[in-house]
């Protein structure tokens, strides 16, 4: 039975390490059945723990300990590595914000906690580092290039490539990909990384795999519906997306009509800021993300295919609370990293992706620049599947 150390911000109702620890303690419905992981939690690191928080509960309740240190925790309270594997949470707490509206997670400086004790004990275990995996793209490199020097498996991200799709969409290996556009929603800078990465699963199956991005551009207001009737984004992919939304909102909610939201108004309406991000890869694809708060309330992605005549569409469907059956989805290819030391797909896309949404908030914070993104250089390959959920 493996071994998990749990080292986390914060352990509350609806936090990620709620969502992620209790599946590895109770388990999960999986394909028809409970499925219990042949996992242990051993120990558990709280950064911090306000008024309701729940590790001391939940300690006395499934027999680990709550440890003062990362280094304990790892350690078990020994003086040596006594785990098998670490679920880094790194999301939700009482932490700084930048100028760029980014929350300092210390997700970089749990990570490099960790890489200390398998320095100095010799010897390595898999991390899974949730959302992404720093504010800045240097630290998030550094992560990755950890993993490499030292040969332990790093897997990071959201559930939202994991989720269900509606309708099931994957986009085949070599795709030929004109033109993408996803449709987001939340507050920056914590929704639009999930908006971004579910974008991201999507394009990186194109043809020559993924060479990074060459750069970037966040604009705000009223611009966003301008830069669509100059054709900077595409009015029919906004329609293929939002044609699979099942969360419309104004007229919708009001009498449950069906609406066409582009041809009636009612989207400029209803969208009091919208925020347009433009990505401009190496291999010359550009890809749009439409932040469209007030307007939907789930996450739709589109995409024009050389030859094909309609775009391919679909949901990212994300189950309702408290239960959030999607984070289920993601600790199935946790378990994966843990039993196999091998991440089921490349921790390059959360690099990728991490460093993209930083460069957005930049052009932002510098007036809606329009920036050349050479670090971005990102070079991996798509998985063979898509690694989403089926069943």
């Amino acid at each position: 039975m493996k071994r998990i150390a749990v080292i986390t911000t914060i352990y509350r109702y609806l936090s990620h390490a709620q969502h992620f620890a209790d599946r590895f303690l109770v388990g999960y419905p999986k394909k028809g059945r409970w499925h219990r992981p042949n996992m242990e939690v051993v120990s558990l690191y709280v950064d911090q723990k306000p008024e309701g928080e729940q590790s001391e509960d939940r300690a006395r309740e499934f027999g680990f300990s709550v440890y003062p240190t990362i280094a304990e925790a790892l350690r078990c309270g020994g003086d040596k590595l006594a785990v098998d594997a670490v679920l880094l949470i790194g999301e939700h707490g009482d932490y700084s914000i930048n100028e760029k509206s980014q929350v300092l997670y210390p997700r970089y400086e749990f990570f490099k906690e960790c890489v200390k004790v398998f320095e100095e004990d010799g010897r390595a275990v898999p991390i899974f580092n949730d959302k992404h995996l720093s504010y800045s793209f240097e630290k998030a490199k550094e992560m990755v290039d950890d993993g490499h020097r030292l040969g332990f498996g790093v897997l990071a991200g959201s559930s939202l490539p994991v989720t269900w799709r509606l309708p099931d969409v994957e986009l085949p290996l070599e795709s030929e990909i004109e033109a993408a556009l996803m449709v987001g929603v939340g507050g920056s800078d914590p929704m639009d990384y999930h908006a971004l990465e579910a974008m991201q699963c999507m394009v990186e199956r194109r043809k020559g795999g993924e060479t990074g991005v060459a750069a970037v551009q966040l604009i705000d207001g009223e611009e966003v519906w301008q830069a669509g009737e100059d054709g900077r984004w595409s009015l029919e992919l906004l329609e293929a997306a939002l044609s699979r939304s099942d969360t419309p909102c104004g007229l919708t909610d009001e009498d449950g009509r069906t609406q066409d939201m582009i041809r009636n108004g009612e989207l400029q309406k209803l969208v009091q800021n919208p925020s347009a991000y433009f990505i401009e890869y190496n291999s010359g694809l550009k890809a749009t993300l439409l932040m469209l708060n007030g307007a939907v309330r789930d996450y739709c992605f589109a995409a024009k295919l050389k030859n094909e005549l309609v775009p391919v569409s679909t949901q990212f469907f994300l189950t309702p609370t408290p239960n959030v059956t999607y984070s289920a989805c993601l600790i199935t290819k946790i378990e994966e990293l843990f039993e196999t030391g091998i991440a089921p797909y490349p921790a390059k896309r959360t690099l990728l992706v991490s460093g993209t949404l930083e460069s957005c908030l930049t052009s932002r914070h510098q007036g809606h620049v329009r920036l050349e993104t050479p670090h971005l250089n990102v070079e991996y390959r798509a998985p063979v599947e898509s690694q989403h959920a089926r069943h």
